[in-house]
């Protein structure tokens, strides 16, 4: 195509949406710093790692995930539930099962658990995965056979018309190597040795007997000697953000998020023989809990009631009388898999006979509807107020004689035109809703959550990583970026920056700088001249494709060659070939 035939999606956005003060006064400045997701134990979702250095990588070793505290969610604001019950779902036949395709290409390794029926002496395990999706060009291929992996046999398009959303799955392997190499006792216990985890802060300690639920935090660093004590005890230990701490969780979870769409989060649980540290509750979130060493008895109960279907919060703890007979009776073994909606409730214990170490993998918490609704209802409004008269004239005087609840019974032909100007005014909302505005919004919180993304060792050599600048003989040497207008380039990944629009023009958010550790860093962002995006769109629709710099769609060879040189300083474009200073 032609560049001067070319039409530019993102000009005939603007001219829509209306860049410019407008957008100050209909809701959807781009602030720079976004909301914080509610959280259950909000101070150990808000919190660093109070300056402890992060674990250094392992050669070819994967990352972290969003806050562990990502993976539970707060409770909800909400009373008990009504007592009617909703009838329990239909569980999907249990166990592997090797039946179904997929357009999506599967890994190897899910390849050859799924020709095994999930059984079989062993497996490669996350590092020979995560190696292989490494080779995978477009990075939301990589999330969806990731995610492939994690769910095989199941094929994910029919786990997602089945259960997503609507019922547990239950995938048992007898394969306890499966998750091998993800999350270890032994990595936490060298975790702890680290001295940078803080009881609240990083590390919960929780029992629950007797239908108690009690959370026995000190104050201070989680010293092995105190917390393995507390272990001994009968307590479980919950570790919380474990993507600071795990470069292989951080990049599990990095490569899942694109897969979703949304934020992925974690928490590792590590509960003793014949203890249960939580009370039943449910959660807002997509939870999928990928059992690693040992085993744990689950039980999990639909809703109560619609009112609790699909939850935008999570619930308070729950007495066994209040949540009726389970839908889910099972004992999970290392290897295995078990999905629920957000709104089931579940709790899970250990047997006599056995430890349990899992890691709670979630999602689609403040993802719903609902939620883009309350971003877009009140810009809706505001627009209608400042474009159209109708939303501006006056009630009526005598509104008051018939509407209201003491009046809500009345038979009144005023009170029934008035319903029907309410009516009216509602729909004609829908034609000043800013509907890409608003997910852009939705877009920019995302991107604050995310993870920053973990490069292959290819990505990191064609990266701004892998440029040889350094000191030497008294001087620092090949500090120039030598990106030329015949220098190949393309994204880093598909989901390190999205365009939006602000009050002051276009702003690119991107999450190459974003930290392990959730909101840690402000959302980061850089200020567009209109002139570079197009070029900025360019590389988006070419992903991943590598594009010549001189193919930019900039007015000039000097502004082609700034726009890769400054995004690729910002770490959000590598090259085809390695950049060799001149």
């Amino acid at each position: 195509m032609e560049l001067g035939a070319r039409v530019s999606a993102l000009s005939v956005y603007r001219s829509a949406a209306g860049a410019g003060p407008g957008l100050e006064r209909r809701g959807l400045v781009l602030s720079p710093r976004s909301r914080r997701v509610r959280k259950r134990l909000k101070q150990s979702r808000r919190a660093g790692l109070g300056g402890c250095p992060a674990p250094p990588l392992q050669p070819g070793a994967p990352g972290p995930s969003p806050e562990a505290a990502r993976g539970k969610p707060g409770r909800s604001r909400r009373g008990k539930a009504g007592s009617r019950s909703v009838p329990a779902p239909a569980l999907p036949s249990q166990g592997p099962e090797v039946q179904g395709t997929s357009p999506t290409p599967v890994p190897r390794a899910a390849a050859a658990a799924a020709a095994a029926g999930g059984s079989g002496p062993g497996s490669p395990g996350v590092g020979a995965v995560l190696r292989e999706l490494g080779e995978v060009a477009h990075s939301r291929q990589r999330g969806a056979q990731l995610f492939q992996w994690m769910l095989a046999p199941v094929p994910p398009q029919r786990f997602l018309e089945e259960s997503w959303e609507k019922q547990p799955l239950l995938i048992q392997r007898h394969q306890p190597s499966y998750y091998q190499g993800l999350f270890s006792t032994a990595e936490l216990d060298d975790i702890l040795r680290g001295g940078c985890v803080h009881f609240g802060l990083h590390l919960d300690v929780t029992s629950y007997v007797a239908g108690v639920r009690e959370t026995h935090n000190p104050v201070g660093r989680a010293l092995p000697a105190t917390v393995w004590d507390f272990y001994c005890r009968g307590c479980s230990l919950r570790l919380l953000n474990p993507q600071a701490f795990s470069a292989t969780v951080w990049h599990f979870i990095s490569i899942l998020q694109e897969q979703f769409g949304s934020m992925v989060g974690a928490n590792v649980y590590l509960t003793p023989p014949g203890t249960q540290g939580f009370a039943p509750h449910y959660d807002d979130i997509e939870a999928f809990v990928l059992q690693l060493e040992g085993k744990k008895h689950w039980r999990v109960y639909a809703p109560r009631s619609e009112a609790e279907v699909l939850p935008q919060f999570s619930s308070p703890n729950f007495a066994q009388t209040e949540i009726g007979e389970p839908v889910l009776d099972t004992v999970l073994e290392a290897g295995d898999l078990l999905y629920f909606p957000r709104g089931f409730i579940h709790q899970g214990d250990c047997l006599p006979d056995a430890h349990s170490l899992h890691i709670t993998v979630s999602s689609y918490q403040r993802n719903s509807w609902g939620d883009l609704l309350e971003k877009l209802l009140p810009a809706a409004l505001q627009m209608a107020i400042d474009e159209d008269v109708e939303y501006r004239q006056g009630l009526p005087l005598d509104y008051l004689e018939y509407t209201g609840v003491q009046n809500s019974d009345m038979v009144d032909s005023r009170r029934s035109a008035f319903m029907e100007k309410v009516q009216s005014l509602m729909k004609k909302l829908v034609d000043y809703a800013p509907i890409d505005a608003a997910v852009d919004q939705k877009a920019k919180s995302f991107l604050h959550d995310c993870l920053p993304p973990v490069l292959t060792e290819t990505e990191r050599m064609l990266s701004v990583h892998g440029l040889p600048a350094r000191w030497e003989d008294g001087g620092a040497l090949d500090v120039e970026i030598p990106i030329k207008k015949e220098t190949q380039v393309r994204l880093l990944h598909r989901g390190v920056l999205r365009l939006c629009n602000d009050e002051n023009g276009m702003v690119l958010y991107y999450t190459t700088e974003n930290s392990r550790v959730y909101h840690e860093e402000e959302l980061k962002y850089l200020q567009i001249d209109p002139e570079f995006t197009d070029g900025i769109e360019f590389l988006l629709t070419s992903y991943p494709k590598y594009v010549t710099v001189d193919n930019l769609p900039c007015n000039s060879v000097d502004e082609k060659v700034s726009l890769a040189t400054f995004l690729f300083e910002k770490g959000l474009l590598i090259t085809k070939k390695p950049l060799v200073s001149v």
